[in-house]
């Protein structure tokens, strides 16, 4: 089947960004967002994939890849 990845640790990587920073804000709770840079999840809250785009300047896409197992 396959599975959903964020690369959302490679953005944060890349802009030199910590996760204490991005979390405070968006005001995402810290939790929740580790989750999502672990892949641990099971659904995506679109509204936060709507902020991350707007706070990285880019396409869902770019967040989100799809790896087939």
């Amino acid at each position: 089947m396959g599975h959903l990845h964020l690369k959302i640790n490679d953005m944060l990587t890349d802009r030199k960004i910590s996760k204490n920073a991005i979390c405070r804000e968006l005001d995402i709770p810290r939790a929740n967002f580790n989750r999502y840079c672990r892949d641990e999840f099971q659904r995506i809250d679109a509204n936060l994939i709507c902020k991350l785009c707007a706070y990285f300047d880019c396409e869902a896409g770019d967040l989100i890849e799809y790896v087939k197992d």
